[in-house]
């Protein structure tokens, strides 16, 4: 399953969160810290969707680029 997250740069480090899951986000000092904890995090996350009966939501949402006259 290939889900999208954001990574926003923050005060102390970096901090991550799943659009197409909610409540589900991590931190971590530096990027790949952050991008291996919400890894992790997804994974806890749908277990237990699983574990409570509940389905796995279906990856909904995309990002992109646009371009405007700054």
């Amino acid at each position: 399953m290939k889900l999208l997250i954001v990574v926003e740069k923050t005060a102390t480090g970096y901090s991550a969160y799943s659009p197409d899951l909610e409540g589900c986000i991590a931190t971590g000092p530096n990027r790949d810290d952050v991008e291996r904890s919400m890894r992790e995090a997804i994974e806890f996350h749908l277990d237990g969707l699983r574990q409570e009966g509940h389905k796995v939501p279906e990856p909904h949402t995309y990002a992109t680029y646009v371009e405007v006259a700054a």
